[in-house]
């Protein structure tokens, strides 16, 4: 009985060596796929890191008002994501049709399209909604959120949806976008939702990952981009039917371009994700990725094409119904 035990510890502590050398030659031969650690803004260069823009409307409409201070929205960063913000729109009469909200005590220097691709996520869409008003009003920017809805039964092209919002967001003068999930929330108060000098990957300490990010060149979820850096890499690639992949291929395109991306301080890049039904893969995306430094110059806001049905003005949103 002693030597079957013996012989079973040795076999034991045999794979624990075996499991232990595994991991450090992943780690050798891919250690991007590792980023408990990685560079990012922290908190007393984060307002500076901004890019103060806004449409020409915010300008105009208030002239004689002292534009919005930042420094107490970050300093000041707190856990929101509580029923108080979740369960109901408060003080509704201050969002513009169209969801747009611009504040009247001052003038904002910041103005941001927030763009969500939707298909068949109702329940997911209203508490997006409902919440992200709550949250976004606290920050004191301009902002308008557009919802593109993909009307056909074809698999879900989020990337396009993507181009097509940030086509639309625009010819409304958005200086600002942020390409943003339905199922994503945001929990502390302090992300401000305005784009920075490079591009920002917003949720990066994602509850799902436990907070960590899974590799350093992951650029999606939710992220902040200009709209001239957006059309400057002629935007997502419009050919990723299906999930996966698209995300990947837009850092490719920024590489190609020489254009690093940045991340906040994780304790203000803190996102929850819904439950959800998963999409169907795309069975190309590994194929695709590895020509898409190739297609940035003919794939992307160039080549898109789509039908719009309608464009609806809700109360608490623009909606944009496309045919892909």
């Amino acid at each position: 009985m002693l030597i079957r035990l013996c012989q079973h510890s040795f076999h034991i502590y045999d794979l624990l060596i075996f499991s232990g050398a595994l991991t450090l030659i992943v780690y050798i031969l891919l250690p991007h796929r590792f980023a408990l650690r990685y560079d990012y803004i922290d908190r007393k260069h984060m307002e500076e890191s901004l890019l103060a823009e806004t449409t020409t409307n915010v300008s105009r409409t208030q002239l004689s008002a002292d534009d919005c201070s930042y420094k107490e929205v970050i300093d000041g960063s707190s856990f929101v994501y509580d029923a108080f913000h979740r369960e109901k729109i408060h003080r509704g009469e201050e969002i513009r049709l169209g969801g747009e909200y611009q504040p009247e005590e001052c003038r904002a220097r910041y103005s941001t399209a927030v763009i969500v691709p939707y298909r068949d996520r109702q329940e997911q869409l209203a508490a997006f909604l409902s919440y992200m008003h709550n949250y976004l009003r606290q920050q004191l920017i301009h902002y308008r959120i557009f919802v593109v809805e993909q009307s056909d039964r074809k698999p879900f092209n989020r990337a396009m949806l993507f181009n097509i919002g940030a086509k639309i967001a625009a010819s409304y003068g958005y200086p600002c976008l942020i390409l943003h999930d339905v199922d994503l929330m945001p929990l502390n108060s302090g992300q401000i939702y305005a784009c920075s000098a490079l591009p920002r990957h917003m949720s990066s300490a994602l509850d799902s990952w436990r907070f960590h990010l899974p590799y350093r060149t992951l650029f999606g979820g939710v992220v902040a981009i200009s709209t001239a850096q957006f059309n400057m890499i002629n935007g997502m690639s419009n050919l990723y039917h299906g999930w996966g992949g698209e995300d990947d291929d837009f850092y490719e395109r920024l590489k190609v371009v020489g254009v690093e991306i940045c991340r906040f301080d994780p304790a203000y890049s803190e996102y929850t994700m819904l439950k959800h039904k998963h999409e169907i893969p795309n069975e190309n995306r590994l194929s695709l990725l590895r020509s898409a430094s190739l297609r940035i110059h003919k794939d992307g806001l160039n080549s898109l094409e789509y039908k719009e049905l309608e464009r609806r003005m809700h109360s608490l949103f623009t909606h944009i119904l496309v045919e892909t």
